[in-house]
């Protein structure tokens, strides 16, 4: 499942620099596929949804920092455990119950996003 940011975050940002996904944005910023990825042009996510990955995207948040649920991968294939959540001073980064994705298909995620 995808990891999400709740209402208790203090805005700190030490979250944002250690997503391998480049998932995390701060609240009230535009954000891309194509950011911190290998996807670029036209794309279709593993979950069937078509984008340009080079388009701007709304905020999810205007107020604190946000993950893209389309682009977290529980940072699976870099680390043992979601690293936003691991350096979380408040402990705001929570499994989305609402996102909930088998080991494999955050894999899946992670291999259509970085080919190396």
């Amino acid at each position: 499942m995808a990891i999400i940011i709740t209402d208790e975050c203090i805005n700190c940002g030490a979250c944002e620099p250690e997503c391998p996904n480049t998932a995390i944005y701060e609240g009230a910023d535009d954000w891309k596929y194509a950011d911190g990825t290998d996807l670029s042009g036209n794309i279709v996510l593993p979950n069937g949804v078509s984008a340009d990955a080079d388009e701007d995207q709304e905020p999810i948040s205007d107020e604190i920092y946000y993950i893209v649920a389309d682009k977290c991968t529980e940072c699976k294939g870099f680390h043992e455990e979601p690293q936003c959540a691991a350096v979380c001073p408040v402990d705001c980064c929570v499994p989305d119950e609402d996102n909930v994705e088998t080991e494999e298909e955050l894999l899946g995620k992670q291999r259509f996003m970085h080919s190396e």
